[in-house]
């Protein structure tokens, strides 16, 4: 094996050990179909900022919802700037990599300078019924009122949802569904 392929190995495998928060290791948010499907490794740039900014969307965003509501899925975390660009030049569901600068691209500053960290999220407890909410915009609305996030955006498949930690916080949610449209806007 190739001096090269072991050393990103060794450097993947440190870095999926890094714990971000209590219930969350750097690992949970590697994994990507894409990654895997098209061999592209997704490793940052910057794996110190990517720490730092996904450790505050664990601690700050992503706790208090498993202390809420119990365990949850994590469908997509981290990618790397050239991971993402694949992405959305293939047309698989991600957004331009400037538009994703402090959101799903962990290690990289958005175009203000500001840092940032997001994740796709499943509740397992809100799809089975098991919360006070029936609705996602109840859901939405305690999130708003009770967790410090930047913005969320809810999908149609499995109550799906993106949310974010951000230096600057917007506090918005947008919604896919039924059709797209803007649940809180910020000024």
């Amino acid at each position: 094996m190739p001096a090269l392929e072991k050393s990103i190995f060794f450097k993947l495998e440190k870095l999926g050990r890094v714990r971000l928060s209590q219930h969350f290791y750097m690992r949970q948010f590697l994994y990507s179909e894409i990654a895997a499907a098209y061999g592209i490794l997704n490793y940052p740039d910057d794996p110190e900022l990517a720490i730092e900014t996904g450790t505050r969307l664990c601690e700050d965003v992503l706790e208090p919802i498993v202390t809420k509501f119990g365990s949850l899925v994590i469908r997509s975390g981290f990618r790397s700037a050239k991971l993402n660009d694949f992405g959305n030049k293939h047309g698989l569901m991600c957004a331009k990599n400037e538009s994703n600068f402090a959101h799903h691209i962990w290690d990289h500053k958005d175009a203000n300078g500001h840092k940032g960290a997001m994740a796709c999220i499943v509740i397992p407890a809100f799809v089975e019924g098991r919360t006070e909410f029936a609705e996602w915009q109840d859901l939405a609305h305690y999130i708003h009122e009770n967790i410090p996030y930047h913005s969320i955006q809810f999908f149609s498949r499995n109550y799906a949802f993106n949310i974010g930690w951000h230096e600057k916080p917007r506090k918005e949610i947008f919604s896919r569904q039924p059709k797209p449209h803007w649940l809180i806007k910020a000024s």
